[in-house]
């Protein structure tokens, strides 16, 4: 299961950063009219946020999270900032070998 979290892991931070960067680039279209960092920044956000998913549920399978806790931490990668708490959360329930 190590494995698993490790990828879990990175990717959450990716995903993190990632996001962040959307909203910057979000802000650039919309308050200064540039549109070339959104369609660089957008797609790529949504196929790393979709890797997250991926690895996401097979950690939630590994770890035996509950439907509620594995769709949380699902919808972590889309809020800002959020993705980075849920790592630190699911890092401690895994470590505890306790269900999200």
């Amino acid at each position: 299961m190590s494995g698993a979290l490790t990828r879990f892991r990175f990717m959450a931070y990716v995903v993190g950063v990632g996001l962040l960067l959307l909203v910057v680039a979000m802000i650039a279209k919309y308050a200064g009219g540039t549109e070339g960092m959104m369609q660089v920044v957008g797609p790529v956000h949504g196929f790393l946020y979709a890797v997250y998913l991926v690895l996401t549920v097979d950690l939630a399978l590994k770890a035996r999270w509950s439907i509620k806790g594995t769709v949380l931490v699902l919808l972590a990668g889309t809020i800002p900032f959020v993705s980075f708490y849920a790592e630190r959360k699911v890092v401690e329930s895994v470590r505890a070998e306790k269900s999200l």
